[in-house]
């Protein structure tokens, strides 16, 4: 990464423009996070979105990717769920069915195609999502038996739903514009600026514990007192030592590649010779990135969505509470409340499926964005070949089963990497009793780590083509 050509490069015109393009989006993004539902009493409606994430874990996931929108109770409630659900369904479908995969694979008229429905289909999710958020909340509200100064028409649910709608499609059109600037990501840079916009609160919370010297003051060798709390400042060294080691890791981690070389075959034409040199053919050891991880908290949100919907309809009911219970992320704010005896086999269980979806996303993943047969035939109709391998269908299983050996420890390291916080707080448990609180905070770094190094990515290879003429 050479950020002497990033800076280099905002003197052109061009990418500075891409650039303040992308810091005005993303300004536009957090003031909408900003914006309350127009129902009345947002403030009622915030209490009762706090009281709910306290008992359940079902909207953690949203409010990550919203910015904090649905603490907030934003229009931007409901955030980037609605359109990562639909990529995976249509993901999905189109591996199942022959013709949409033949379709996938024409070119840039069916990727158009394909996003197109995807754009379709987060329509109808966002408006499902958005009636059910409203319906659980206003029914939350109700059975606290918090007094309202007046019942919402169906005028006021049109509204409030459609503003939500609006919100996750502004978001969804957000990403795109980013997208098109071509220095990242667009789903993922809005997710990036989603938790790194609550990273101010996470260190004001932390620096209050740190300075709060009640309970004594840090005694350095007896002449000199730190006007900080003692226990607290162990414990922040101690974590800023395990995240520089996480993050070096997931460095390392998201830059690891398999190269392959590519030979060229030599060609006469009349007197001129062509071809007979060497490339290469790099192969990330997890090419998918941090989309499994994303896909499999959205995945797992689901479930404890539609139970939190089927109790607040039937609160004597057992099956919607079944679904809270087994698809809660085990966290300091409902141990004591799920497993007042303890750890019990039911802790393992969305850790395990957490663990197993993310392995699964990133062999899907990796299959789509990597076709073994498509490359292959490129390579076949460039003259390349794999030494030692020939051109065609073997070249295809050669890249397979390469690309699989890779995917299988990629799968595992990101899976255990995604599982850190729950090793941590299983052992917080054992040793004090309680964990430590730490659920969310794994998936957020390793999304803003691999966020973060593929836009720098992006962007280096933007300032390249911006300055390839100063090299001439």
């Amino acid at each position: 990464m050479n950020f002497k050509t990033i800076f280099k490069s905002l003197k052109h015109k061009d990418v500075l423009k891409r650039v303040f393009i992308v810091l005005g989006l993303i300004v536009i993004y957090r003031f909408l996070a900003h914006v309350p539902v127009p129902l009345g009493e947002p403030t009622t409606f915030q209490e009762a979105v706090q009281n709910l994430i306290t008992k359940s874990d079902f909207g953690s996931f949203l409010n990550l990717i919203s910015g904090g929108g649905l603490t907030a109770f934003s229009i931007l409630l409901v955030g980037l769920s609605p359109y990562i659900t639909s990529s995976i369904v249509v993901q999905l479908v189109t591996k199942a069915i022959p013709r949409l995969e033949e379709l996938s694979k024409d070119g840039e008229t069916g990727r158009r195609k394909i996003n197109q429905w995807t754009r379709i289909l987060t329509v109808p999710l966002a408006i499902v999502q958005s009636a059910a958020y409203i319906f659980i909340l206003y029914q939350s509200v109700i059975s606290a038996n918090t007094a309202l100064t007046y019942t919402p028409t169906t005028a006021d649910w049109l509204l409030s739903i459609t503003a939500m709608v609006a919100g996750s499609v502004i978001l969804m059109w957000f990403g795109e514009l980013i997208t098109e600037q071509g220095i990242g990501n667009g789903i993922s840079m809005l997710i990036f600026a989603s938790i790194i916009s609550q990273l101010p609160t996470t260190l004001a919370s932390l620096g209050a514990a740190l300075f709060d010297t009640s309970s004594g003051s840090l005694s350095l060798f007896g002449w000199l007192n730190l006007p900080v709390n003692p226990v607290i400042f162990w414990i922040v060294v101690g974590f800023a030592l395990a995240l520089l080691l996480v993050i070096y890791f997931l460095v390392k981690l998201n830059e690891a590649q398999r190269v392959i070389t590519i030979n060229y075959a030599k060609r006469v034409h009349g007197n001129s010779a062509y071809g007979g040199i060497k490339s290469i053919l790099p192969l990330k050891l997890i090419a998918a990135g941090v989309v499994p991880v994303i896909f499999a908290t959205a995945f797992l949100s689901l479930p404890a969505l539609i139970g939190q919907l089927i109790q607040t309809i039937n609160p004597d009911g057992t099956f919607g509470n079944t679904l809270i219970t087994l698809f809660t992320a085990p966290s300091a704010s409902n141990f004591s409340t799920l497993y007042p005896n303890g750890i019990t086999a039911q802790w393992f269980f969305y850790p395990a499926v957490y663990f197993v979806l993310v392995v699964l996303f990133t062999y899907f993943y990796t299959s789509i964005i990597f076709n073994t047969k498509e490359i292959a035939d490129n390579l076949q109709k460039q003259g390349a070949f794999i030494e030692g391998v020939r051109p065609g269908n073997q070249t295809a299983e050669y890249l397979g089963k390469t690309i699989n050996r890779l995917n299988l420890f990629g799968a595992l390291a990101l899976g255990l990497i995604a599982m850190l916080p729950f090793l941590t707080d299983y052992v917080s448990i054992v040793i004090s009793g309680m964990p430590i609180g730490l659920s969310l905070s794994g998936t957020g770094l390793l999304i803003v780590v691999t966020v973060a190094l593929e836009n720098l990515r992006q962007l280096n290879s933007r300032a390249l083509m911006a300055t390839y003429d100063e090299y001439k």
